[in-house]
């Protein structure tokens, strides 16, 4: 009995490390989005540093100055969307991404360096282009933020307390089919509540519309893809966490892999719609 106890208070060991660590950044996340421009841009131009620092860690390349000056074209990216277009900044990721595939001789599981850059940068860049969106891009990024982080938060309680049957165990052994269906039914009430909140036309609860749930159900789906994906990438290298910067969940890449998957594929649905589109509605 005591040793049932046991295992089941070691599920929530890391509980505290993940609240403080998220009371501390989402709120500085949250402000930056709303504030926008270059605090915004800053800020992204930070975590691809830090991204950065993380991927030239796992592939053994931190020593290397010829791989540092390569990687430095993921935060100037971020530049050039801000202050340039995001096409400027594509191209750039795509010059960089030959020069590294040139520079690791070749783009391989055994040969992965190269494979950075466009995994950070096209993500990066979604993410300042979404915040340039005329009238609706601060919103379409916190709602897109909400979305991921419900997701994450939903997937952990619900895995932590049901457990069951693993997701994917020989790529992520900790991940559950319960907390993966507890995930999306976070991001989907999330996305109902951004319907019923936010939406200009909606004035009750009982107006909101379902397309902001299927919305935040797909997000959820390929934030969790994303989260499995980096997950493969650590067993890969085989390391148990990309990084220690943030207490509780490990290193940004580890924080941030639902978000590499998520954002881009925002910003190409905000493509599709039209620019100044509230994307999740």
């Amino acid at each position: 009995m005591t040793e049932c106890v046991r295992q089941k208070s070691a599920r929530w060991n890391d509980l505290w490390l993940r609240i403080l660590s998220a009371a501390v950044l989402a709120p500085v996340a949250l402000v930056c989005v709303w504030v926008g421009g270059t605090a915004f841009a800053g800020l992204v131009v930070l975590l691809a540093a830090g991204l950065c620092y993380e991927w030239l860690g796992l592939c053994g390349q931190r020593s290397s100055l010829a791989a540092m000056l390569l990687f430095a074209a993921l935060p100037v990216s971020v530049a050039l969307t801000q202050f340039g277009t995001a096409a400027s900044a594509l191209i750039l990721l795509a010059v960089a991404t030959a020069a590294t595939t040139a520079y690791g001789r070749g783009l391989s599981p055994a040969r992965p360096l190269a494979f950075g850059i466009p995994y950070v940068g096209v993500a990066v860049v979604a993410l300042v282009w979404l915040r340039q969106q005329p009238r609706s891009g601060g919103v379409n990024v916190i709602v897109l933020l909400l979305v991921v982080w419900a997701s994450d938060i939903g997937a952990y309680l619900a895995g932590r307390a049901i457990g069951g049957r693993r997701l994917a165990p020989s790529v992520s052994p900790g991940k559950t089919w319960s907390g993966a269906v507890g995930g999306l039914v976070a991001a989907a009430a999330v996305g109902f509540a951004a319907s019923a909140i936010l939406s200009d036309r909606l004035s009750s609860w009982r107006s909101a519309s379902w397309r902001p749930v299927a919305f935040a159900v797909l997000i959820g789906i390929i934030g969790q893809a994303g989260d499995l994906f980096e997950s493969r990438l650590k067993r890969h290298f085989g390391v148990k966490d990309s990084g220690t910067i943030i207490p509780g969940h490990g290193g940004l890449l580890d924080r941030l892999d639902a978000m590499l998957t998520a954002a881009p594929a925002t910003a190409l649905l905000a493509l599709i719609l039209g620019r100044g589109v509230d994307v999740w509605e």
